[in-house]
């Protein structure tokens, strides 16, 4: 059995991107382990994503939303350990998931929460990041020599331009846009990988074919929910 760190915003982060590798991640037989900056909040998704951005749509699906619901009465999530003081050496692999609204930004903006990243990204073990969850990992300037994905810049302006009229700014979550960061930080243009275009189709526990996820070493990234189960599997096969 491994033991996964997965560190945590207070709120707001992305239910599938989250839920989807804690429950692949139990019922392989291993544990995760929830942190935020304090320790002393119970993190909550971003609530959109259970109701639908507009007209009930651009949320998680079903079987996810099911999947947060066992997350979020779980004991683990209920005591997460605060990021000071962690010791790196004492989890097995690193999970960093998503989201995109406002409350993302504690996490996202941690300089702190980098310097745990990047002690934990020097011991080698296995990390897996996904859609936002990339950018702490090219903050934390690890990035160089790697390949990676993160979410795309399609896809992040789509969003924005179809839901601008009712949320603002909701999915613009930074001035720049995750792909341009996360490119930012990487060693050559050709360590980018932004995969097939999509917009709507996602994967399933028993469908990959519309998901994408790029392996480099102990590395595991993917583009955005709808890769979640693809990402889930790889990271696992990893430990």
């Amino acid at each position: 059995m491994a033991t996964i760190l997965c560190p945590l915003p207070d709120r707001d982060f992305d239910p599938t991107e989250t839920a989807v590798p804690w429950k692949l991640l139990v019922e392989a037989g291993h544990r995760v382990v929830f942190a935020t900056e304090r320790g002393d909040v119970k993190p909550t998704c971003d609530p959109l994503m259970l109701t639908g951005v507009i007209f009930g749509q651009l949320g998680a699906e079903p079987e996810p939303k099911k999947f947060y619901e066992e997350m979020a009465a779980s004991e683990e999530i209920a005591k997460p350990i605060p990021w000071a003081g962690l010791d790196v050496y004492a989890f097995d692999a690193l999970l960093l998931p998503g989201g995109h609204a406002p409350g993302m930004r504690q996490y996202l903006g941690s300089e702190d929460l980098q310097r745990v990243i990047a002690a934990f990204w020097a011991t080698g073990k296995p990390v897996a990041a996904i859609c936002h969850g990339v950018l702490p990992l090219a903050r934390a300037d690890v990035l160089r020599g790697k390949k990676t994905t993160c979410l795309p810049k399609y896809m992040e302006r789509t969003a924005y331009m179809l839901t601008a009229w009712k949320v603002g700014r909701y999915y613009r979550t930074y001035d720049a846009y995750v792909e341009d960061e996360v490119r930012a930080a990487l060693a050559s243009p050709d360590d980018f990988v932004r995969g097939p275009r999509v917009l709507s189709r996602r994967g399933t526990r028993e469908d990959d074919s519309p998901a994408m996820v790029v392996e480099d070493g102990a590395y595991v990234s993917a583009r955005w929910p709808g890769d979640a189960y693809l990402f889930a599997k790889r990271f696992i096969a990893k430990l």
